[in-house]
């Protein structure tokens, strides 16, 4: 209740109370100023229901005219992704309920992201429960992106774990970055930076173009990508 309210009430409770006890005097000699009386008293307890109703359901209408607007996903393969999954664990949908940890895993787009964070490419890299337990962004390489590595570059990984996890954490930036927020620098958990920068009607993260961004999940906001991210080290 504000204050202009709250003074309002107690001024018209004040009247109100005066009416009361003004009949209630009178009510000594008949039953008819009983009857006043008590008519009186329910229509002051009528009347403060009634304020107390509009006031709770200002604040209500107030509440939800000052919810932010949930942003839609972007990108020209976001058509394509809607409509292969309309529903189930992958639909847009669900996904706003789930981990990161648990979502690369219900995405067949990423099934080869899923195995390398989870230590099914190499047993030494299992990033799961680190993506479990905070809020992210996250560049997922799409299985389009790692088919555009050679068998070499994939054995490497299997072979070299501080490799495969630097390129993995380079991809994974600390904090959620709606599509209003992702353009410009940021530094990634691997410490180097990556940019995010418009390039015509693409948006593109270093030189990986951005097929669908902005996918809501319980803990992070996704960016699927047609490229893996190599640090500039690596790169």
């Amino acid at each position: 209740m504000n204050r202009r309210r709250f003074h309002t009430s107690v001024k018209t409770a004040s009247v109100a109370g005066f009416a009361v006890l003004t009949l209630g005097l009178a009510a000594c000699s008949t039953d008819e100023a009983e009857d006043t009386m008590s008519s009186a008293s329910e229509t002051v307890a009528s009347a403060a229901d009634s304020a107390m109703n509009s006031e709770s359901s200002s604040s209500s209408e107030s509440s939800a005219e000052a919810a932010p607007a949930e942003e839609t996903p972007f990108g020209p393969g976001c058509q394509a992704y809607a409509e292969a999954h309309p529903d189930g664990p992958a639909s847009l949908d669900a996904l706003k309920d789930t981990n990161i940890a648990d979502a690369v895993a219900s995405i067949p787009e990423l099934k080869t992201l899923a195995t390398a964070l989870t230590g099914g490419l190499n047993p030494e890299v299992n990033l799961a429960d680190t993506l479990r337990g905070g809020e992210f962004t996250v560049f997922a390489p799409t299985e389009d992106a790692f088919a555009k590595l050679d068998a070499a570059t994939i054995e490497t990984l299997k072979q070299d774990p501080e490799l495969l996890k630097s390129i993995l954490t380079y991809h994974v930036v600390e904090g959620q970055a709606s599509p209003s927020q992702a353009v410009g620098k940021h530094t990634t958990v691997n410490g180097a930076e990556l940019e995010v920068m418009e390039n015509g009607e693409d948006v593109m993260v270093n030189d990986a173009t951005i097929s669908c961004g902005g996918i809501q999940l319980d803990n992070a906001t996704v960016y699927l990508i047609d490229s893996v991210l190599m640090p500039p080290e690596q790169g």
